[in-house]
């Protein structure tokens, strides 16, 4: 059978779900299931956008495809490339807080993550006054407007962030190979799609070992409910740092996480399951923007993590995961973020709260101004699915 390489590695594929050390719950392998339907789908996809000389962007990550603690804030694009080939990217810069280009040198692995040969966001090109851009990549020397792909380039990854759901709006970008621009592709052929399949395959099984592996090199090394001071992002994000934890609370404990409002474009916030996914950020508030967030009056954001509802605007909704990852992104930076930049983290019961937040009484919400929110939210995601 032609497929037959992708049906094994989907049958090992879940025996790496079943296997992981994280699972303690139902919860926990139901959720995983839901990760490799996701990983699946995605790795169809990728596989079919393996394309370099007709190469065209496709959706990384998203709502149902998630992996790699995908940031709610952000649409992920990717491209492939061949290093000695020059190309054209044309776009027109939406309202998003940010817009960021990044050439890898590969695929994330299992033991490694890929390095970043060029990274920059679009105050280095020109953007003309209708939101126009043009950017080109090839194996020439850099200059303005044109990026030169080291001999190892392997892929163009582009992300757009948003801050404000409910006002910014997306770009638009293509790419082309220059010199096949006007030309058509092969016919498909029984060996190429062999091909596809068995690398779909491959995708699937790096995919799910290596996002397993990550928390390990990031995270768990960490004392339990504390947050690290804002470092660079590995990887190769000049222009991001972020500040990161793993969390453990009993049902009738919450997390207070304060942390000055920044001078950055984009500040966000968001919570981890074990499997190094987002939680719904659709249906819950499981993650929140310095834009989206209340602010005190004293410039401080006060976020509140917790299973039950202590009826506040910042509540960060746990959605029954005891345990999982805390992530604070700082992007589009014009300066170093310093130790006093970053969160500070308390544990607390939940009858403590009156007591603990200093603008206690401002932060109350009602369940219909929560609803609200919610419903906010769910538009906000949909209308950007939509473009």
């Amino acid at each position: 059978m032609l497929t037959q390489p992708f049906a094994d590695a989907i049958a090992a594929a879940e025996q790496i779900i079943t296997g992981a050390p994280h699972i303690r719950t139902e919860q926990d392998l139901v959720e995983g299931y839901d990760y490799l339907a996701g990983s699946i789908r995605a790795a169809i996809q990728m596989a079919w956008a393996y394309e370099r000389d007709f190469p065209f962007f496709v959706q990384s990550t998203g709502p149902y495809t998630k992996m790699g603690l995908d940031n709610p804030d952000t649409l992920y694009f990717h491209s492939y490339l061949r290093p000695d080939a020059e190309y054209v990217v044309t776009g027109k810069r939406g309202s998003t807080r940010d817009l960021s280009f990044q050439v890898l040198n590969g695929d994330y692995s299992p033991v490694d993550v890929p390095d970043s040969l060029t990274a920059f966001d679009d105050r280095a090109i020109e953007v003309a006054a209708d939101g126009s851009y043009e950017l080109r990549l090839g194996p020439g020397a850099a200059r303005p407007g044109y990026v030169h792909l080291a001999p190892d380039s392997a892929m163009l990854v582009i992300r757009e962030v948003y801050s404000d759901w409910a006002t910014e709006k997306p770009g638009t970008v293509r790419i082309q190979r220059v010199d096949r621009i006007g030309d058509a592709p092969p016919p498909l052929t029984k060996d190429l799609m062999t091909k596809r399949f068995g690398v779909a395959g491959k995708m699937l099984l790096s995919r799910l070992n290596t996002f397993l592996a990550f928390p390990k090199w990031f995270y768990l090394n960490l004392p339990v409910n504390t947050m690290t001071e804002p470092r660079s992002t590995p990887g190769g994000l000049t222009t991001q740092f972020s500040s990161a934890g793993h969390y453990e609370l009993d049902d009738d404990q919450v997390m207070i996480i304060t942390v000055p409002k920044s001078d950055a474009p984009y500040q966000g916030f968001q919570l981890g399951s074990m499997w190094y996914l987002s939680l719904d950020y659709i249906n819950h508030q499981t993650s929140l923007t310095a834009d989206q967030a209340q602010v005190d009056p004293d410039g401080m954001i006060r976020l509140v993590v917790s299973e039950q509802d202590p009826g506040l605007a910042n509540w960060i909704e746990r959605t029954g995961h005891a345990r999982g990852y805390l992530q604070f992104r700082w992007q589009r930076l014009a300066r170093e973020m310093k130790p006093e930049d970053g969160p500070t983290v308390e544990v607390v019961s939940l009858d403590e709260l009156p007591q603990r937040l200093p603008f206690y009484e401002q932060a109350r919400v009602t369940p219909e101004q929560w609803r609200a929110r919610i419903a906010a939210r769910q538009v906000a995601v949909a209308e950007r699915m939509l473009g």
